[in-house]
C-alpha cells in the first residue's frame, strides 16, 4: 500500500474493549476449557458485531484511514491476561490441552553455543535482571502469580477456528461498510509466535512449527480471500532471543529463527504480498527491556517475510533512534513500512508536533508514499481507554501535520 497525497493512519491491531464485551468475554472464559461454541454465552455475537461496528465508526471518524476490529473477537479478560497469543492458540487450533505449568514452569533449559533453546519464562533475562522491580507489587510491572494451566500440544495440530474467523470477517466488513471505509485489516498470529506453547506431542519443535503454519494457513487465506488486510503478528521474531538464557551469538540466534521465518513464509505462499502486513514486536509489557536485540540485527531477516508492508516499533524509548537503520538498507520496491510513532508502554499522550517528526524521519529515508504512522503495538488493556484515544487522536494529528508539510514543502526532518 502506497500512497500519493498523505500519510495513512493505522494501528498495530488491539484496541480497548467495552465493559460490556469484557463482562461478556469473562462469562466466556468461564465456560469449561474447550466446551465454547461461537455463540456462548447466549447474545454474544450480536453484542460483538455491535461492538465491532461501533468501533470502527469511531476509527473513522477519529481519522483512522486503515481501521482493524480492534481484536475484539479474540480472548479478552478483564483481569490480568498473560498472552492473548497462547489463548488465541487454544482457540483456534486442535490437538491442545491445558495442563498445569506450561512454559511457566519447570526447570530453565539453558542454551550452550550452537544449541539454541528458549528457557522458562520467569527466567527471561530482564525478567532476571530486574527481578526486584518485577517482584515487587507496587512498581507498575510486577508480573503477578502465573497462568495456574497452559496450553500444550498433546496431539495433532488442525485449525479448527473457521467459525471464529468467519464471525471476525463479517462483523468487520460491516463495520467497514456502515462507516463508509473501503479497507480494514484482521490480525493473525504466525507459526513461530502460536507454537509458543507446551508440546508433548511433537518429536521436534521444528516439526510442531511446520504443523502450525499449514494449520494457520487456513485463517491466512480466510482473511486475504474476503479481500482484507492480514496482519501478521509475530512477537517470536525478536521477543525470542531475551527468552534465550544465556544470550547466544547474534548468529545462533538468526539461525534459530530461520525456521520461524521459513514456515511463515510456507504458510503465506501464493498468497498476494500488497494484503499482507508483518508486525514485529519486541514485547508488550511496560517493564524494563535492556537485553532487546537492535533492529539491525533483524531488519534483513524481516525483509525476507512475504509480505507488502512491515510495521515495528518506532516510538518505543528502547528503539525509536533505531530509524537510521533505514539510511544504509533499502526499501524493496513496492514494499511499505508502518512504524509505530505513538508508544503502548507510556501514559503520557505524544504531541502531534513529534509525531510529525516521527513520521518526517522515516520518510525522508524511505519516501513519503512508503510510509504509514501507526502505533508500536496493540493499545487494548495496556493502557486506559480515554488514554488510547487520545492517542490515536495525536497520531491523527500528527500525521496531518506530516502530509502538509512533505506534500507542500521539499524539506524533511532527517535528524
Amino acid at each position: 500500500m502506497t500512497t500519493t497525497n498523505r500519510i495513512p493512519t493505522s494501528h498495530a491491531g488491539s484496541l480497548p474493549r467495552t465493559d460490556a464485551l469484557l463482562a461478556a468475554n469473562d462469562a466466556r472464559q468461564d465456560a469449561a476449557a474447550g466446551q465454547l461454541t461461537l455463540d456462548s454465552p447466549a447474545g454474544f455475537q450480536p453484542l460483538l458485531e455491535s461492538a465491532v461496528v461501533d468501533l470502527v465508526q469511531r476509527q473513522a471518524d477519529a481519522g483512522i484511514t486503515l481501521p482493524g476490529d480492534g481484536e475484539y473477537g479474540k480472548a479478552m479478560s478483564s483481569a490480568v491476561d498473560y498472552g492473548a497469543w497462547w489463548s488465541y492458540s487454544f482457540q483456534r487450533l486442535s490437538g491442545l490441552e491445558l495442563l498445569p505449568g506450561g512454559p511457566f514452569d519447570g526447570e530453565p533449559v539453558l542454551s550452550s553455543p550452537g544449541n539454541v533453546r528458549l528457557t522458562t519464562f520467569p527466567d527471561r533475562r530482564d525478567w532476571t535482571l530486574f527481578a526486584e522491580a518485577y517482584g515487587d507489587p507496587k512498581s507498575g510491572i510486577s508480573v503477578g502469580d502465573r497462568a495456574p494451566s497452559f496450553p500444550t500440544a498433546t496431539g495433532p495440530v488442525r485449525y479448527t477456528g473457521h467459525e471464529a474467523i468467519a464471525s471476525d470477517i463479517a462483523h468487520l466488513k460491516t463495520g467497514l461498510a456502515a462507516a463508509g471505509v473501503e479497507q480494514g485489516f484482521i490480525t493473525s498470529l504466525s507459526p513461530g509466535s502460536a507454537s509458543r506453547i507446551g508440546n508433548t506431542f511433537y518429536a521436534t519443535e521444528e516439526e510442531f512449527i511446520w504443523a502450525t503454519a499449514d494449520a494457520l494457513r487456513e485463517e491466512y487465506r480466510a482473511v486475504i480471500d474476503a479481500g482484507l488486510i492480514l496482519q501478521i503478528d509475530d512477537p517470536s521474531i525478536a521477543e525470542n532471543w531475551d527468552q534465550i538464557n544465556p544470550a547466544p551469538t547474534v548468529e545462533d540466534y538468526l539461525a534459530f529463527t530461520r525456521i520461524r521465518v521459513e514456515a511463515l513464509n510456507h504458510a503465506l505462499r501464493g498468497l498476494p504480498e500488497e494484503q499482507i502486513r508483518f508486525h514485529l514486536c519486541w514485547g508488550s509489557w511496560h517493564g524494563p527491556h535492556t537485553t532487546d536485540l537492535e533492529f539491525r540485527y533483524l531488519i534483513d531477516t524481516m525483509l525476507e517475510i512475504n509480505a507488502g508492508s512491515y510495521s515495528f516499533e518506532g516510538a518505543n524509548a528502547r528503539h525509536e533512534h533505531e530509524w537510521r537503520i533505514w539510511e544504509d538498507v533499502t526499501l524493496p520496491e513496492g514494499k511499505t513500512i508502518v512504524p509505530g510513532v505513538i508508544g503502548h508502554a507510556t501514559n503520557v499522550v505524544e504531541h502531534p508536533e513529534l509525531v510529525a517528526d516521527r513520521i518526517e524521519r522515516f520518510a525522508g529515508v524511505v519516501g513519503r508514499e512508503n510510509v504509514i504512522a501507526s502505533t508500536d503495538c496493540g493499545l487494548g488493556g495496556r493502557i486506559h481507554p480515554q488514554i488510547a484515544w487520545a492517542k490515536l487522536d495525536s497520531l491523527v494529528a500528527g500525521a496531518n501535520l506530516a502530509t502538509e508539510r512533505l506534500w507542500k514543502t521539499s524539506t524533511l526532518i532527517t535528524s
